[in-house]
């Protein structure tokens, strides 16, 4: 009966597409958990319920879900059902606390995109979304047990964040998406798919009562991850769509493009009054050296004419060796005069050159060294990834890290980035002149990725080249990369870089 159990925990199934949206991309994160309870190779007793990744390895799901292979490990089987997929896997309890409804599930065999805790504020009223299997639905559409582990997309219900309550000394959050038998273990998420709650119970309608679901708090389960030394990815930035995230980033772009416009004609119009300023004193002062070299050349032929009269008086006296010599200094005025009025100005305006820009246009070619990258919040829209600073080594012509080759897109450089595992597609992008960096990243499905890994399959350019015709052919290959995507991405994350101390 035993090998019956492995064998029906490794039965093949089929993955449901998913949207390109983050409750779907969070949804391929979110797993069902089944316990099979056997006494001498008998079956005695069967659940399931739900769970989502905090780790690739490693999941999170309430404690009464898998209380009994808890105690009993060597008489409860459990099994980790993905959302898509061929296969089911075996897993394992290696942390439970029992207070709080939560426990830590490891297993192996393949690795599962993880979703985000958030840790920012929720305000009441907010719309929320549970993901989970219900067992109402499972009752109604499996044919057999082996259902139960076929790879299926867990089924979506929305609703409002409620208020926060006390439940048994543990904080709960009370919500409004229907959920039932099942669904507990699975995550209670924001609009950006990322996990409020986990949810536990439901409260049962009576007489026309409204249903209410509870969902362990995100505090009670940040602690519990925390005590059970398990890292995960925290974000605290408000959930803003997509498409409002790139209009502001094109807003800003543009308000930012048209703020340099304005400079510059600004630069240029204070130039031209500056210019048209310098002129009139220039020419003012061009002016007047003009009026001194006449005067000058007309107080030396005045000089010139008085030592030519005393020479001429001087020769009456006979005094000729004295007259001969007022004659040569007056012939030396004269030429001096005549020499002065030649040389005058001509009274025009001599401008200093032109002074070009401080700043020399450096070619988007060139390399600027490494550098560390800082997240910039106001430009930036993260679900699930990491706010670290990223470093970069910019090379000549594109490389960049030394390794990687970018394409020309204009005066920026874009790469995308295809990943064997990973369920990422990361469309990256560096400008050299504002050193912003930026990462469109698409969470996508097992089909999706799948069509974009072929298309990535034809890149024959691996390493970094100074060949514009290979770098040509990269941005053509790109394209046809981009044609697979959806048409947004789920995250952009937006960086500024500093050269690196």
């Amino acid at each position: 009966m035993t090998r019956f159990l492995i064998l029906l925990l490794l039965l093949l199934g089929l993955a449901s597409p998913a949207n390109a949206d983050d409750i779907s991309a969070s949804a391929r994160s979110v797993v069902r958990v089944v316990t099979v309870a056997v006494v001498d190779d008998q079956v005695v007793g069967f659940g399931h319920g739900s769970g989502f990744a905090v780790a690739p390895n490693r999941i999170v799901t309430n404690a009464h879900v898998v209380d009994l292979a808890a105690r009993y490990p060597d008489n409860v089987v459990i099994g980790v059902v993905p959302s898509e997929g061929s296969r089911s896997y075996q897993g394992k309890v290696i942390a439970i606390d029992t207070q709080r409804d939560l426990a830590l599930i490891e297993f192996s065999g393949v690795k599962l995109p993880t979703v985000a805790l958030y840790t920012g504020p929720l305000d009441e009223g907010s719309s929320v979304t549970a993901l989970g299997y219900p067992g109402n639905v499972d009752m109604a559409t499996a044919r057999s047990a082996a259902d139960y582990i076929m790879p299926v997309s867990p089924v979506r219900s929305e609703g409002v964040f409620s208020a926060r309550r006390t439940l048994s000394a543990v904080e709960v959050m009370l919500h409004t998406a229907s959920i039932a038998r099942g669904n507990s273990g699975g995550p209670l998420l924001d609009p950006c798919g990322r996990v409020v709650g986990v949810n536990s119970a439901l409260t049962r309608g009576e007489e026309g009562d409204a249903n209410f679901g509870f969902a362990i708090a995100d505090t009670e389960l940040a602690t519990f991850l925390r005590n059970a030394k398990q890292d995960f990815a925290g974000v605290g930035t408000p959930c803003t769509s997509i498409a409002e995230r790139l209009k502001q980033d094109s807003d800003a772009d543009a308000l930012t493009a048209a703020e340099a416009q304005k400079a510059k004609l600004d630069a240029t119009s204070q130039a031209a009054a500056a210019r048209d300023h310098a002129m009139v004193v220039a020419r003012d002062a061009a002016q007047r050296q003009r009026e001194n070299f006449i005067a000058i050349a007309a107080g030396l032929l005045v000089a010139g004419l008085i030592a030519a009269g005393g020479a001429a008086m001087l020769e009456l006296r006979g005094q000729r060796p004295w007259a001969i010599g007022v004659a040569a200094v007056g012939a030396i005025v004269f030429v001096a005069a005549l020499v002065v009025f030649v040389m005058r100005p001509t009274g025009e305006p001599v401008l200093p050159p032109v002074v070009p820009d401080a700043a020399p246009t450096v070619s988007s070619g060139t390399a600027i060294g490494p550098m560390v990258c800082s997240v910039v919040p106001a430009r930036s829209r993260v679900t699930v990834s990491s706010l670290d600073d990223v470093k970069l080594d910019w090379g000549t012509a594109g490389c960049m890290n030394q390794r990687t080759q970018y394409a020309e897109n204009g005066n920026k450089w874009d790469r995308i980035l295809v990943p064997s595992e990973e369920q990422t597609v990361s469309v990256l992008q560096f400008d050299p002149a504002t050193k912003m960096y930026s990462n469109a990243r698409y969470l996508l499905s097992a089909t999706q990725m799948d069509a974009a890994r072929k298309v990535r399959a034809q890149v024959s350019l691996k390493v970094c080249s100074t060949d514009i015709a290979a770098r040509a052919n990269l941005s053509t290959q790109q394209a046809a990369i981009r044609a697979t995507l959806p048409p947004l991405p789920n995250e952009k994350i937006v960086y500024s870089c500093k050269p690196a101390p």
